[in-house]
C-alpha cells in the first residue's frame, strides 16, 4: 500500500460525507492508503479569498504544514475548492518568503513546501498509464455517456501553479473511464461555473448556470454526468429538479463522482459506494446498463 496524507475538508465531511467514503474504499482497493490530517482546519474555500487575503493563506498553510509533519510526500484532496486553495496557498508561499515566516511563527507544524498536492485525478493518472487501473477494473461499464464536468476551479488558478492537465479542455475523467469501457461524450460546458455558493445568496444566477451546463450535456447526447467536485455534484444533482422546471428542460441525469463508476467497475454495489443517497436516481441507469 502506499501511504497519501489525506485532507477531506468540510464538504466530505458533511454534505459529500458519502464521496469521502468513497474517497477511501475506492483508493483503498487501488492500493492506496489515506491518512487523514490530524486535527485539519477549514481552508476558507472560495469565502476566505473574497474577505481576508491573509486568511485565505493562513487556513491553508496550517494543513500543510500538518501534512509535511507527517513524513508522507504526497496529499491527496479530492474537493476542488480545497485543492485550488491549498495549491495557491503553497505557491504564494514559496513566492513570498515573510508571508512564510509570518504564518510559520504562529503554527506548530511549520510549512516549509515539502510536499506535493495532488487532486483525486493526479494520484489515479498514473494508474492508467501503467495499465493498473484497466487490470484491476474487471467490470467493463458499458450503456453510459457521460459528461465529464470539471467545473471552474479544478484546472484554473489566480496565479502560476502546476497544473497537470489541458485548463480548457482537461481529459484527466476521460482517460479514467475509457479504462472502464466508458467512452465520455465531447462537450462545451466541462470547465464552466455552476454557481458554486451563489446557489445560497444568488440563486437566479446560480440556476441559470446549471441549466446552461445541463442543456449542452443533453443536447450533446449524455445520459450521465461526471465529476469530481462536491459543490459541483451538489449544486447539479440537489438543485436539479428546480433548474431544470424553471428553464424548460425535461431530462434528468444522474450526477456521479468518478469514484462512484470506478468503484462499480472495480465490483462494488452501488448501495456499497452509497449511490442510492443521491438527489436524483443514480442507480438505476448504473442496474439497467449493467446488470450484475
Amino acid at each position: 500500500m502506499v501511504d497519501l496524507a489525506y485532507y477531506p475538508g468540510c464538504s466530505l465531511h458533511a454534505s459529500s460525507e458519502l464521496y469521502d467514503h468513497q474517497s477511501k474504499r475506492v483508493l483503498g482497493e487501488l492500493g492506496f492508503a489515506l491518512r487523514e490530517l490530524a486535527d485539519w482546519n477549514c481552508c476558507g474555500a472560495t469565502s476566505a479569498g473574497k474577505s481576508d487575503d491573509f486568511l485565505a493563506v493562513a487556513l491553508p498553510a496550517r494543513n500543510l504544514g500538518i501534512a509535511e509533519q507527517s513524513g508522507i510526500s504526497e496529499l491527496v484532496i479530492p474537493c476542488s475548492a480545497c485543492y485550488s486553495r491549498t495549491l495557491v496557498a503553497q505557491k504564494r508561499l514559496e513566492n513570498d518568503p515573510a508571508l512564510r515566516d509570518e504564518i510559520n511563527s504562529e503554527l506548530a507544524a511549520k510549512t516549509g513546501g515539502g510536499i506535493k498536492v495532488s487532486s483525486i485525478l493526479e494520484v489515479l493518472a498514473p494508474l492508467v498509464k501503467s495499465g493498473k487501473l484497466a487490470a484491476l477494473a474487471t467490470r467493463k461499464l458499458s450503456g453510459l455517456r457521460p459528461a465529464c464536468y470539471y467545473g471552474c476551479m479544478l484546472t484554473r488558478f489566480p496565479c502560476e501553479v502546476p497544473v497537470p492537465d489541458d485548463v480548457e479542455n482537461p481529459q484527466g475523467m476521460e482517460l479514467i473511464l475509457a479504462e472502464l469501457g466508458v467512452e465520455a461524450v465531447d462537450w462545451c460546458y466541462k470547465t464552466d461555473c455552476c454557481g458554486a455558493s451563489a446557489s445560497v445568496n444568488d440563486q437566479e444566477t446560480a440556476l441559470a448556470l446549471m441549466a446552461k451546463i445541463m442543456r449542452d450535456a443533453v443536447a450533446r447526447g449524455a445520459n450521465c454526468l461526471v465529476t469530481t467536485c462536491p459543490m459541483c455534484q451538489l449544486n447539479l444533482d440537489a438543485y436539479q429538479d428546480l433548474f431544470c422546471q424553471k428553464h424548460g428542460i425535461c431530462e434528468r441525469l444522474p450526477v456521479y463522482f468518478i469514484t462512484e463508476l470506478i468503484g462499480v467497475s472495480l465490483g462494488m454495489a452501488p448501495e456499497e459506494l452509497k449511490i442510492d443517497r443521491h438527489f436524483i436516481d443514480a442507480v438505476t441507469l448504473l442496474k439497467e446498463t449493467n446488470p450484475a
